[in-house]
Order: structure tokens, then sequence, then C-alpha cells
């Protein structure tokens, strides 16, 4: 881009900018803010994806798309059957990578709150952290679905487990944890495609989609 282009910058605060490019070198762009205004295309749900952490690319699929689809937090998980074994430094270089994916997805759907990625942590922990609203684990054997959930629901925290599935000593405690088992079909998905189905499926009955 060179100077006296028109460009929009966001910076997070649900605001965004149109301006100018006044002056570019190899290390900087300088501009000039010629309009702020607010956009809101938050969704109205306070959206928590607890995803416990994926191989290859699928990890880097599922939080670029649920973010797309209006997830306000994610949090990286570690489970017994999780097939990611990393150091705590090549965790914490992950987490950054996923920070930038973060905003890169904002960027291209249009949000102007990025969503935070939280440090990694373990499945029993997540599950034990104090949360308003509703707590949701995808189960192939649930008796509930998504469309059986009362209204209202504000706040939701879903968690959703690795590709091998969680323990039976994990599904008790998320029950321990007042987690709630759901149902999306009679198929059994991948992990990736169950986050991005069940995000999906809350956000139409729940929230903005639809």
């Amino acid at each position: 881009m060179q100077t006296g282009q028109q460009i929009c910058l966001f910076d997070g605060s649900n605001f965004v900018f149109d301006a100018e490019i006044t002056q570019t070198d190899k290390k900087q762009v300088r501009v000039k803010v010629t309009e702020q205004r607010l956009e809101d295309l938050e969704s109205p749900l306070n959206f928590h994806l607890g995803q416990v952490i994926s191989r290859g690319e699928k990890m880097e699929f599922t939080i670029q798309k649920s973010i797309e689809l209006g997830v306000n937090t994610i949090t990286p998980l570690i489970s017994e059957r999780c097939g990611v074994k990393l150091d705590k430094e090549r965790l914490e270089k992950k987490v950054q990578q996923w920070q930038k994916i973060a905003i890169a997805a904002c960027e291209q759907c249009g949000r102007n709150r990025i969503p935070q990625i939280r440090p990694v942590m373990n499945l029993e922990a997540w599950c034990a952290e104090p949360e308003q609203g509703i707590k949701l684990n995808l189960h192939p054997r649930a008796s509930q679905s998504i469309n059986t959930l009362s209204l209202p629901v504000k706040d939701i925290r879903l968690l959703i487990g690795p590709e091998g599935g969680l323990s039976q000593e994990e599904i008790d405690m998320t029950a321990r944890h007042h987690f709630t088992d759901i149902l999306l079909g009679p198929r059994v998905l991948r992990t990736e495609t169950a986050a991005l189905t069940a995000i999906a499926a809350l956000q139409i009955r729940f929230g903005d989609l639809g």
C-alpha cells in the first residue's frame, strides 16, 4: 500500500477507524485517522470454549472458525487422551501463535473485539472454575440436546474433548462440576467438527445466527 491510500483500522475497543496513509518506510506506517465509529458485531452470548488441544492444523482451524462464529474466550485444555505432548515453553509459543490467528480471524469476519486465548489448563482445573450460566459437555450417549435446553441463555461454557474422547473418569468429573451432557445427533463427529457444529447450533438457538 502507498501514501494516500485509505484503510480501516481496529484496536480491540469495538471501534473502527477510517484512516489515510501519510507515510511509509520499511519499519512503520503512519496514518491520519479521519473518522471513528462504533461497530458492535459481538454475539449477545458470552461464549467460552474449552477445547482439548488437537493435533496439526486442527486446533488452528477450530480457533479461527469458532471466532468467526462469535466465541469470546478460548481455553486450550490438556486431558487424559490429549494427543499433543509439548513442554511448557512450546505451549506458551503455541498460545502466542493462536492469539495471532484470533486477530486474523477478527480481520476476516469484521469483529472489533479480539477474543482471548487463555493459557493452557488442565481439564479438571478448567471445569472447576466458577462460571455463571450453563456448562455443556458433548457426549454421544447424552439424553438432552441443544433444543431441549431452557431459554433464556446468556453465558455458555462449552467443553469439547480430544480426538479419542473423554475418559469415563473425566465424564464423571464434569458431572461433579455441574456440566450438562448434550447430544448433537446420531453420528460421532471429529473434535473440530463437533466444536463448530455445537457453537453454530447454540448461536442459532440462543444467539444471533439464523
